[in-house]
């Protein structure tokens, strides 16, 4: 995750003027959401050797027992990304996803698609196993159905889904093989805002193992 926040900063340049085009900013403004877009890699890089110790616990119980309670990440996580955000808000859904361990499958802004192409061959180039992001082109309203029904995939996040009754239809079709939904309210999502750390806890489960003490 460093490594990406790294290589996208050497790219400043490009991805400022390609933001611009894109979000119809001015420069200045192109120039800070790729500076807040490093800033948010680097954030949620430094999680990822805390998130078990934060979220984890070991549990009190009335038995001669360990008791631990530990994270582990769902899977496959089907992503449909910010339209109008096309950079800041698809680094902010994607990178949660990633530092936690799952893999995902992104369906990125239809019609700003030029900053995620690029920000592809940042993750090509940053020691990112290959598979773990995959980058969507494409009208969210064809793609999504299908991610959404699909039975391999283990959880949607539905940040980028303006319609709300395309919405209730993408959580209709998650639910036959009981996919975990995020569906936030669209209209108040704020990109630039402190992310905490619900994103980073939306896909991940919770294993408890219990353990003999002595053996």
């Amino acid at each position: 995750m460093y490594r990406i926040a790294e290589v996208l900063e050497g790219r400043h340049e490009q991805f400022a003027a390609e933001v611009e085009r894109a979000e119809g900013l001015s420069a200045k403004a192109a120039s800070a959401v790729v500076d807040s877009s490093v800033d948010r890699l680097v954030w949620y890089a430094g999680w990822a050797d805390k998130v078990a110790q934060v979220v984890g616990s070991t549990n009190p119980v009335a038995g001669p027992y360990f008791d631990f309670s530990v994270p582990e990440p769902t899977g496959v996580v089907a992503i449909v990304a910010p339209q109008e955000s096309s950079l800041l808000g698809l680094v902010s859904v994607v990178a949660p996803a990633v530092v936690t361990g799952n893999t995902c499958v992104v369906v990125t802004s239809y019609r700003r698609p030029l900053p995620a192409i690029s920000l592809a061959e940042v993750l090509a180039t940053s020691d990112v196993p290959g598979g773990v992001v995959n980058l969507l082109t494409g009208n969210p309203a064809e793609v999504a159905p299908w991610l959404a029904s699909h039975m391999d995939v283990n959880a949607i996040d539905l940040s980028g889904v303006t319609d709300q009754q395309l919405a209730t239809a993408l959580q209709e079709a998650a639910a036959d093989n009981l996919k975990r939904v995020m569906r936030p309210d669209v209209q108040e999502l704020d990109w630039d805002a402190d992310p905490g750390t619900g994103r980073l806890t939306a896909f991940l489960e919770t294993k408890t193992v219990w353990h003999p003490i002595g053996l």
